[in-house]
């Protein structure tokens, strides 16, 4: 094996905004009068493009409880999203050892500069696909396929690192290595079940897969 270029899920991956999206989340269903879906209700909203889920709950105001999602989800974002340990340094260690990095998001574009931005991760980004950027999200291969033409690399040298199964799954379906990180919002035994190539416990055992030499 041998990797040169790797993508990156945000939410969930590099960046822990699962507090914000379950809060922001909350906050729409309840405007709209939907006060009986539970935490574990909300969980299985995470992964989707916002419009596919809100579509799935009522469909006539979907457009309207997307709008609210997100004018509460910008309104709270720095102060609720948090750092997952090891992500920077990872993350730096490989853009430093010149591997070719890139963001695959279901993410809108201004939301996911932002979380990048927030975390401090932006500078080593210069390609950040999300779902302006498609017709079909993850995990259809359409952004990792858009990704990986935006950075000049094949499927053979390209990992995809993700929280969800729609990231594994995507990866399979793009030709990839599927990297699984264990601490997902839904489990590690759940992400396991779509059988990644690997699971990194911490976001610095990516660096051991890869064979990065970490002076």
């Amino acid at each position: 094996m041998s990797i040169n270029a790797v993508l990156f899920d945000l939410d969930g991956t590099l960046v822990d905004t699962n507090d914000l999206i379950i809060a922001s989340f909350e906050h729409t269903l309840a405007s709209y009068g939907y006060n009986d879906f539970t935490k574990e209700d909300i969980l299985s909203f995470i992964g989707p493009p916002l419009d596919e889920t809100f579509r799935t709950i009522d469909h006539e105001q979907a457009e309207d409880m997307v709008a609210t999602y997100r004018e509460h989800n910008i309104a709270h974002h720095d102060s609720l999203i948090k750092e997952y340990e090891g992500v920077l340094e990872t993350v730096r260690t490989l853009y430093e050892q010149q591997y070719k990095l890139a963001i695959v998001t279901t993410k809108r574009e201004r939301t996911a500069h932002m979380g990048l931005k927030a975390a401090g991760l932006a500078p080593y980004f210069e390609t950040v696909v999300t779902w302006n950027d498609v017709k079909n999200t993850k995990p259809d291969p359409e952004p990792l396929n858009l990704a990986m033409e935006k950075l000049g690399v094949s499927p053979r040298e390209t990992a995809m690192v993700g929280d969800s199964h729609y990231d594994i799954v995507g990866a399979k379906n793009a030709g990839t290595q599927a990297v699984g990180v264990a601490w997902s919002i839904k489990g590690a035994d759940h992400l396991q079940s779509y059988e990644p190539d690997v699971m990194l416990n911490h976001m610095p055992e990516l660096l051991d897969w890869l064979g990065v030499n970490v002076r």
